[in-house]
């Protein structure tokens, strides 16, 4: 059985929200004003239930503005080199002039997308029930401790 995400609904909403915004803009792109609304709107929503957004997302929203950046409409993009080998992404937001750099780095991963973020693929712990059948005195690999046990210092005394 698929596992039960939390506060479906509302991830639900944000995701509806973040299309409309995108939707707003590629009919008129004009309109920031009605799409920075919804992006707000997202942002607020995620804020008060303490819901975590993809990065993904959270990478094409202006922090200071709550506008949208898409590229050549909303943002400029910029790629820029530090000390000749790192490579970054500058997007400035068009509205309010906020700049922000994003790691180019092609064999760069999120913990997000790493298998080990993921809870579905995360092990459980479960007792071993063949480790409750063995006795005190043997080690896991079937061999016997040099080191008496309790049971066996008052069986020979």
């Amino acid at each position: 059985m698929a596992a039960q995400i939390k506060d479906k609904e509302a991830y639900q909403r944000l995701n509806y929200l973040y299309q409309a915004a995108h939707c707003v803009l590629s009919q008129n792109p004009e309109n920031v004003e009605l799409a920075r609304f919804y992006c707000f709107t997202q942002k607020t929503i995620a804020r008060r239930l303490v819901l975590r957004q993809d990065p993904s997302v959270k990478r094409t929203l202006c922090k200071k503005c709550c506008s949208l950046l898409i590229p050549g409409v909303t943002a400029t993009t910029r790629q820029r080199r530090k000390n000749g080998k790192t490579r970054f992404t500058v997007v400035r937001c068009l509205s309010c002039g906020q700049s922000k750099s994003l790691l180019n780095n092609p064999d760069y991963c999120l913990w997000v997308d790493r298998p080990e973020a993921q809870l579905e693929q995360q092990k459980q712990p479960d007792p071993d029930p063949s480790l409750k059948n063995q006795s005190k005195g043997k080690k896991p690999d079937g061999s016997v401790s040099s080191k008496p046990t309790a049971s066996q210092n008052t069986a020979s005394t």
